[in-house]
């Protein structure tokens, strides 16, 4: 009896300090806010060029100890996934009467699909009426914020700013900490107010137009 009294006494003295009352709320850091921005921000960037960006980031910024080459493979980078940002806003996506899914590009007079081998004759009586998916200004608008936000994800990065902006000093590590936000909201909005029903690929609503659409 004498050994169990002793174990249950050991037992009081964690539940004491747990029961210690913790902060109702505790203000986030500057990092959870910048993460928190950046985790919203990649839902409007397509799922591809942000694991690429995500994969290649940390060794071409030699995690944060950058020299002078590992500067130009970050701009080099970020220009790179900038491009596909823009290119993949112009890309869509259709199954054919055939019932095959087709991916292609977007243009002023129509829809291209890459993966259809008959010509021009043979597109034309298979899609029937493809002028519904050519390029609106609209589609400008979402390449032009898909650049924006892809750039705040970008210089979210804390791999990123330490190459790119060695000695900033607090002003600007402030605006760096609250740009994904700012972009994010700003984006939100457009998005929102002027949404698309383009089924551009890598991104998250995949789910392809049908030919009757």
């Amino acid at each position: 009896m004498d050994s169990i009294q002793v174990h249950v006494a050991g037992q009081e003295a964690p539940t004491t300090q747990e029961s210690k009352p913790r902060p109702a709320h505790a203000a986030k850091s500057p990092v959870d806010k910048t993460l928190s921005g950046a985790s919203d921000l990649l839902k409007l960037l397509p799922t591809g060029t942000v694991l690429a960006f995500q994969a290649l980031a940390p060794s071409f910024t030699n995690h944060g100890v950058c020299h002078t080459a590992n500067r130009y493979l970050v701009l080099a980078l970020i220009g790179a996934c900038i491009v596909s940002c823009v290119l993949l806003s112009f890309t869509d996506s259709i199954v054919g009467p055939d019932g095959k899914l087709y991916y292609g590009l977007a243009t002023f007079w129509g829809f291209y699909p890459f993966n259809f081998a008959g010509g021009a004759a043979q597109r034309g009586a298979v899609f029937k009426d493809l002028s519904r998916f050519r390029i609106t200004a609209l589609d400008f608008v979402h390449a032009v914020f898909s650049a924006v936000v892809f750039l705040a994800v970008a210089v979210a990065d804390a791999s990123i700013q330490s190459c790119l902006f060695p000695d900033c000093g607090a002003d600007v590590r402030e605006l760096l900490v609250n740009l994904p936000l700012g972009a994010g909201f700003l984006s939100s909005v457009v998005f929102m107010i002027f949404p698309t029903t383009r089924k551009s690929i890598g991104y998250t609503d995949m789910t392809p137009h049908s030919h009757s659409q």
